[in-house]
């Protein structure tokens, strides 16, 4: 954000530095920098146009080292995959594409963001609700949720209705950025008709964390079926009541447009879809 120490990176002086940014600037026909007495700062079209610049100098910097070097040497492939899902879903994945494709680098990239994340990376699985962009956007699966809790907790539960369990249990929250603490537990009692206190409880920043206090101690924690189906199936957490709800968030697997030219990013976008599709679980699971 400073042209001169653009010049003294680029070892030319201030002045042609910025002599070619107006050139670029006369050629896309927009300003890419707004220019003040505090600094610079980035205009709409200079924060879409930046990510395409690093990412492309990036490719052009490896592809020169493997000529150097006299092999082509790929470059790392970054994916984001949010933490819950890495953990409980997307390791065998990783796993499997190593395997297969040795010689395709992987780094990973985990937050979580609901949404993309804010760090550049190639691709990105996302949990989200589904929204129209520039991205490629495949849905790899809707989530469905349902109330969870340990067996201990879950045998207060005989004999009383949804309703009442979950009014004598705190409710642990999973935090969404960007949005009320609550609205996931909103959102499902008001699916479900219930008349809730949505805002008691204690808050995490990922489900898998939410979960884990579920398992350890008290509270009923609104978690996905799915990703938790191996320790609903043994017995770790119970699902008391057969009340699964689908709250209109799902994991979607975001691609530029241009990056599609990329034999492997093809290729490791196949594979993720392949890999979902083989996961899907198609009937839902019943209450304990």
């Amino acid at each position: 954000m400073s042209f001169t120490g653009g010049a003294q990176a680029l070892t030319v002086t201030q002045s042609a530095v910025s002599r070619h940014i107006g050139s670029l600037e006369g050629l896309i026909g927009k300003p890419l920098f707004e220019r003040d007495p505090a600094g610079l700062k980035l205009t709409t079209a200079g924060k879409t146009l930046l990510p395409v610049v690093s990412k492309s100098l990036d490719r052009m910097e490896y592809a020169l080292n493997g000529i150097r070097e006299d092999g082509i040497e790929s470059r790392p492939l970054r994916l984001h995959i949010p933490p819950t899902l890495l953990y409980q879903s997307a390791m065998p994945l990783l796993r499997d594409f190593h395997r297969e494709h040795p010689d395709i680098r992987i780094d990973v990239v985990t937050s979580n963001a609901t949404g993309e994340p804010r760090t550049d990376v190639d691709m990105a699985i996302v949990f989200d609700r589904p929204k129209v962009d520039e991205k490629v956007a495949d849905l790899l699966r809707l989530v469905r949720v349902a109330p969870l809790c340990s067996p201990a907790t879950a045998a207060a539960a005989e004999g009383r209705s949804l309703e009442q369990f979950l009014r004598e249990n705190d409710l642990l929250h999973v935090r969404l950025e960007g949005e009320p603490r609550g609205l996931l537990w909103t959102a499902y009692a008001d699916q479900q008709r219930l008349d809730l206190d949505t805002s008691r409880g204690m808050a995490f920043d990922t489900s898998i964390t939410a979960v884990r206090y579920a398992q350890v101690a008290t509270g009923v924690v609104l978690a996905d079926i799915d990703i938790f189906a191996q320790e609903i199936a043994a017995g770790r957490l119970v699902m008391p009541y057969d009340r699964a709800s689908a709250d209109g968030f799902g994991y979607y697997l975001k691609t530029n447009v241009e990056d599609l030219a990329d034999p492997a990013i093809v290729l490791l976008r196949d594979w993720i879809i392949r890999h979902f599709h083989h996961q899907r679980i198609d009937e839902p699971l019943s209450g304990e």
